[in-house]
């Protein structure tokens, strides 16, 4: 075992860049109140802003998903970690709405580049035998990331000076520091290549998948909209409807869907993959059951079930969704279809978003918000209905 610590130790570290990474994505969650006072623009523009960063992450997995297999982990990483500082700055420098979207396109952009490479680099930095346990890191480096992010936005604005600036100067460090951790970690790429070695591999989607796919991507869409709406519109709904004004209160609403989340993930062991996916669909019904009912009659509590409940079902489906798809593909087709699931993820982020954010005006933030429910809830319904009929059989 005690051969096992450095190793270990090793695995630790590069779960912690992935975390300082992550948190960037979600650290201006708290603060688009803030934005809007300063900027003057609509709620519209809130979901706009917020999905250039679902673009980024997209356009990355369609170029570039697996090009750390190629030129190595440690650069793709390092690439990563100069867009999260290029972020950082767009938003210390911001005086105009074209700031906030450069910020949110970079930090797309390094989104991209350490979902995969990150999650690859952390499982193999992890001793031999350890692959379960570095799942684990992985999993709570970027979900912990995600939900750290809010959480220390929101802290920061209401308690600190200049809360549009010190968050991101924070990270910004942080962001140094993870440059300093990631160059005294090895390499794990035996042979790196050129860059220009690098040959993209489109995803794809092989006839013999998409009995298993059809069902898995719509619960991902489901789960990963769930998330947008949380993160974009939700600390609009916080203000406006339930008098929340406390940013570091609303930052830790929005965090505990994250951490939800890989409680579900982690979860998917004692459950089962074979009835993760159906339990996870039945999780986000739930939370958007309860979500409706927040908006509907302006109660708190019901919100904050809401993250729990949606966050905890989002994990299930989407780790039974991704583990299902990865078995069900060929071993050489593997990595294109499930850069396919990330994109269908990711469109979840973005598209049903702008949707919200485009109904606000005609119907207000209540009935766009119950707009997208009911869309959600009939996605969400089918694949549960599929995957009771027609049961995936995962193996591991």
């Amino acid at each position: 075992m005690a051969d096992d610590l450095p190793g270990w130790r090793q695995c630790l570290l590069g779960g912690a860049v992935f975390v300082v990474c992550m948190v960037g994505t979600t650290l201006p969650t708290p603060l688009y109140g803030l934005y809007q006072d300063k900027f003057g623009f609509s709620e519209l523009t809130v979901t706009v802003v917020y999905a250039v960063y679902a673009f980024g992450v997209i356009g990355v997995l369609l170029l570039a998903g697996n090009v750390s297999d190629a030129v190595g982990r440690r650069p793709v990483l390092l690439w990563g970690l100069g867009f999260a500082a290029a972020s950082a700055v767009c938003y210390l420098c911001a005086n105009g709405l074209g700031w906030l979207y450069a910020g949110r396109l970079l930090s797309g952009l390094s989104a991209g580049l350490f979902t995969g490479a990150a999650t690859a680099y952390v499982m193999d930095l992890a001793p031999r035998g350890g692959a379960p346990r570095a799942t684990f890191v992985a999993t709570a480096a970027n979900m912990g990331g995600l939900g750290c992010g809010p959480l220390l936005a929101g802290a920061l604005a209401q308690y600190a000076p200049w809360p549009l600036y010190l968050p991101f100067a924070v990270h910004l460090a942080l962001v140094a520091g993870s440059a300093a951790v990631l160059l005294s970690l090895p390499e794990t790429v035996r042979e790196p290549q050129p860059l220009r070695s690098a040959r993209t591999r489109r995803p794809g989607l092989p006839a013999e998948v998409r009995p298993v796919f059809v069902p898995a991507a719509i619960a991902s869409f489901v789960g990963f909209a769930l998330f947008g709406v949380f993160t974009s519109v939700a600390p609009a709904f916080l203000a406006q409807s339930l008098n929340v004004h406390n940013h570091a209160e609303t930052g830790l609403i929005v965090a505990l869907a994250f951490f939800a989340s890989t409680a579900g993930q982690l979860a998917v062991g004692r459950v089962g993959l074979g009835r993760s996916l159906p339990l996870g669909c039945i999780g986000l019904l739930a939370g958007l059951a309860l979500l409706a009912g927040a908006l509907r009659w302006d109660l708190l509590p019901l919100m904050v079930l809401s993250a729990l409940v949606g966050g905890c079902g989002q994990g299930l489906a989407f780790r039974g969704a991704l583990s299902a798809v990865a078995e069900a593909s060929p071993p050489d087709r593997r990595a294109a279809v499930i850069s396919t699931l990330f994109v269908v993820a990711y469109a979840g982020i973005s598209v049903p978003v702008i949707g919200v954010g485009v109904l606000v005006n005609p119907l207000g933030l209540e009935g766009a918000g119950l707009v997208f429910i009911g869309c959600m809830a009939v996605l969400a319904t089918i694949a549960a209905v599929y995957l009771l009929r027609r049961p995936v059989r995962a193996r591991a």
